[in-house]
């Protein structure tokens, strides 16, 4: 039952990637993968927040919402094959400071943006 639960995030999870990915790419012309960035940097704030707050708003689930929305969905919406795969892409095309600059965005905000998930930040009071 598992795998049928992870499964169905996942395949929730990479059709949301496709779309968004279309719909970014079809807005823009720049070599810069503004859609693998805008994937992975939201993907890394939901599964911090999801695993905050996910047992908070379903404890009596108990991990089959974490197996869909966290593992199924969040991984496959994400993507490290496609950073890494674009990253050096774009180095192999000389394009050295976007190549670092897609690194140093998509890791360091992936961090950030998984901290501000995970541990609410910045913190909103009622």
């Amino acid at each position: 039952m598992t795998m049928l639960w992870v499964g169905i995030g996942g395949v929730v999870g990479a059709l949301l990637r496709y779309q968004v990915s279309r719909a970014i790419n079809a807005r823009t012309s720049s070599p810069f993968p503004w859609a693998t960035l805008a994937i992975n940097l939201s993907g890394s704030w939901l599964l911090g927040w999801l695993t905050s707050h996910l047992h908070k708003l379903v404890p009596t689930l108990h991990n089959v919402p974490m197996l869909v929305l966290g593992v199924g969905l969040c991984g496959a919406y994400t993507t490290f094959s496609t950073f890494s795969y674009e990253a050096v892409s774009l180095f192999r095309a000389r394009q050295e400071i976007l190549s670092l600059t897609y690194v140093a965005l998509s890791c360091l905000g992936g961090l950030a943006l998984s901290a501000m998930g995970l541990y609410g930040l910045p913190h909103s009071h009622p």
